[in-house]
């Protein structure tokens, strides 16, 4: 029997989770969401279900619901869904909604917290999720079984996951904002500028892709590629006068909020 999963709050992300489900053919597709042309178009695409009033929802009986809600909604939201059976796993996209706070409306049922990115809708997303330790079976299973098909599940603590959100939700945007730049410096030299963005998605896949699969460090790759006296090396010296570095982890800081955590280093690392 095909699993039925809830997607509660087809806004950006939440229709990008939905594409990416969709692209499997492995899951039923329901969605909770005020009336809306683009959602009723985007159900209809997806052959997804919509309905407007949670109670509908819970008559649906989804196997699974992800809520997708903005973070200010999500925990009236979820209090909303509380006739669900207690067995029913829920997960949470909303940054900065704990656990905690979820299981306060939502009482004793598999409750997990989670942070994706919008490439999810081409089943290539990085999603930073969290369980909980007492989490039941097959609950956790099903959790990590569904996410895993919009992309890489990297499971950390939950107070890691505000920075993951930055890294992998932020990441994308900053990443898209440096191949628009290479795209300018290849036009300069004449390239086509669509041949230059085919180039450069490509090349960014492929290098995700390699430090995934071999578990190399960053600069390990980089390494292997700026042979002494190269081209490489000259531009990387180039990106180093110009703060990329730098800049790159500024944005990181600003898009936390302008606050990092100082950690004491961990013995033995």
């Amino acid at each position: 029997m095909t699993e039925k999963i809830a997607i509660v709050g087809v806004g950006a992300m939440g229709g990008a989770i939905a594409k990416g489900l969709y692209n499997t053919k492995q899951y039923q597709l329901l969605g909770l969401n005020p009336v809306n042309p683009r959602v009723t178009q985007l159900a209809e695409d997806l052959e997804m279900t919509v309905v407007n009033d949670p109670a509908a929802l819970v008559n649906l009986a989804p196997g699974l619901v992800i809520l997708t809600t903005p973070a200010p909604l999500t925990v009236a939201t979820a209090r909303s869904l509380a006739n669900l059976p207690t067995t029913t796993p829920v997960v949470s996209a909303a940054a900065g909604i704990t656990q905690e706070q979820l299981q306060a409306v939502l009482g004793d049922r598999p409750l997990a917290t989670m942070i994706p990115n919008t490439p999810v809708a081409v089943n290539a997303g990085a999603i930073g999720l969290a369980l909980p330790q007492e989490m039941v079976e097959p609950a956790g299973t099903l959790i990590k079984e569904v996410l895993g098909s919009l992309g890489t599940v990297i499971e950390v603590k939950e107070a890691d996951l505000d920075v993951v959100g930055v890294i992998g939700g932020c990441g994308p945007a900053f990443v898209d904002v440096m191949m628009d730049a290479l795209s300018d410096g290849a036009v300069k030299h004449g390239l086509n500028r669509q041949v230059a963005y085919q180039v450069i998605a490509a090349m960014v896949a492929g290098t995700g892709k390699l430090a995934l699969e071999t578990g190399l460090a960053p600069a390990l790759l980089r390494d292997q590629v700026a042979s002494p006296g190269g081209t490489t090396i000259r531009g990387i010296d180039a990106l180093e006068q110009h703060g990329f570095r730098a800049g790159l982890i500024e944005a990181v800081d600003q898009a936390s909020g302008g606050h990092y955590v100082d950690q004491a280093p961990t013995p033995g690392r």
